[in-house]
């Protein structure tokens, strides 16, 4: 669904990312890990074009009909194209920092996913667009899915952590996508909602999505992911599947601590 060519990236004198190869296959989920500095995060902005690329090409399989030219007629090359223009093509990702409107009931959080054009997101935000049966019935199901149904009408604000993780994860999930990326989703979170979330995870998988994740919290990540690529001084070092890279003498030394 997604493929990722020799990308390039450096910030001043730091190469972030250097020639950077991938590819992540439709409705599996594939887990991006790698220490601190490794790269991840950057190929994370490069995908959902938050920063651009110095080199490289960035091709998406995308559902939806556009007039982007077609790259070899299997793909849209989305390489630095706004995060806007890529989220229409059906991205969604979850962001490592809350991005939730504080001020907000979980509803209305929700809903802004919902009706995420520039025109309907404002009219929201005003409280001036009508909510349908249809959007009323999405909102409660996404809330069963995270296990938040009775904070439907709860101040975003007042919720913990581990709450406003869920919900963001469910505006990810609602948000219209045919890609979902994920950015640390456990990070910070209680161990009762990481079992929630992977099991979230296990089920939009069943539901033939495709999951891009990045994770630092190894147990959690071998226990979703179906297939595992492993960074390193922003490049790929080894990727398999998770049974494959736990044995890797070179992930056990350089990651694992074995």
């Amino acid at each position: 669904m997604l493929t990722c060519l020799q990308l390039v990236k450096s910030f001043g004198g730091v190469k972030a990312v250097q020639s950077c190869s991938f590819e992540v296959k439709s409705n599996l989920i594939t887990a991006l890990i790698g220490p601190n500095g490794a790269g991840k995060s950057t190929v994370f902005n490069l995908i959902s074009g938050i920063v651009k690329a110095d080199a490289g090409k960035i091709i998406f399989q995308a559902s939806k009909q556009v007039s982007s030219k077609q790259v070899g007629g299997e793909g849209i090359n989305i390489t630095n194209k706004s995060p806007e223009a890529i989220s229409n093509l059906g991205m969604s990702r979850l962001f490592q920092k809350s991005r939730l409107f504080n001020n907000l009931t979980v509803k209305d959080n929700l809903l802004l996913a919902i009706d995420n054009e520039d025109t309907k997101f404002l009219k929201n935000l005003l409280g001036k667009n009508k909510i349908t049966k249809e959007k009323e019935g999405s909102i409660k199901q996404i809330l069963k899915l995270v296990e938040m149904e009775s904070f439907e009408n709860h101040i975003a604000r007042d919720l913990s952590f581990g709450q406003k993780r869920l919900v963001e994860l469910a505006r990810a999930i609602l948000n219209p996508h045919t890609f979902l990326m994920l950015d640390e989703p456990v990070a910070g979170v209680n161990p009762k909602l990481r079992e929630v979330i992977a099991n979230i995870l296990l089920e939009l998988k069943a539901k033939q999505e495709t999951i891009l994740l990045i994770e630092h919290d190894m147990h959690f990540t071998f226990s979703v992911a179906d297939w595992v690529v492993v960074m390193q001084e922003g490049k790929v070092l080894v990727e398999g599947k998770p049974d494959e890279i736990k044995n890797n003498p070179k992930v056990l030394e350089a990651y694992l601590g074995e």
